[in-house]
């Protein structure tokens, strides 16, 4: 397995930390960008890079050639009034980490999206389709992971709903969207985005949320 070099633009966050752990311990080098008096959530063995996500100035000298990019950052816990901050903070963040993983050079942009379509959180599906259409303006080769909600730690209430999944999942009518739309777990992203750093595309790859469920990693 090749090591890789990998930059984190939201490492500190609720999936980041869990990804950061898992890199680590798969022998691969982490960078990861942390605000100002936030280093210290960065975790141990990995470099903590101080800046600010919405302003490439402030790290793009951290980024190489080569590097493995990985953008996290987003507004937490999303919802359908959000839309001023999904546009002020996920949409500005993802430029300037387009933007500097293209002029560094880097060999792979990695992205957590959105499951699409859906009948709710329609803004934040138009930002976060938004964010990948200027990823493919890039050329960048890039892997767009489409979760619709993660189960872990403070992020629990939907297990709750996984009776109603089951159900959807047996009618034929809705088991596409059921499917589509499902839950993954914190440890089902973190592999998936293990995964991802590990096997980057010749172009493009989406994994969706049956694909975040299936990927297994192997030594």
């Amino acid at each position: 397995m090749q090591t890789r070099q990998v930059f984190l633009s939201g490492g500190t966050g609720y999936v980041g930390q869990a990804l950061v752990a898992r890199l680590l311990e798969r022998g691969h080098r982490a960078r990861v960008l942390a605000r100002e008096g936030s280093q210290s959530k960065v975790p141990s063995g990995a470099q903590a890079i101080v800046g600010n996500a919405l302003d490439a100035a402030t790290f793009s000298s951290a980024v190489s050639a080569g590097d493995t990019f990985v953008h996290l950052t987003g507004v937490a816990h999303p919802a359908p009034w959000k839309e001023a901050q999904f546009r002020a903070i996920d949409l500005v963040s993802l430029r300037a980490s387009a933007q500097t993983a293209q002029a560094a050079g880097a060999a792979h942009f990695i992205y957590i999206s959105v499951a699409q379509p859906a009948p709710v959180m329609k803004a934040y599906i138009r930002v976060r389709q938004e964010c990948e259409e200027i990823l493919k303006s890039t050329g960048l080769p890039r892997t767009i992971l489409r979760p619709w909600y993660i189960l872990g730690p403070g992020h629990r209430w939907p297990v709750a709903l996984k009776p109603v999944y089951a159900l959807l999942e047996a009618i034929p009518a809705t088991r596409d969207g059921a499917r589509r739309l499902g839950l993954v777990t914190l440890e089902q992203m973190a592999a998936a985005l293990v995964w991802a750093v590990e096997h980057p595309p010749a172009d493009s790859q989406i994994l969706d949320v049956p694909a975040i469920r299936k990927l297994r990693l192997i030594r």
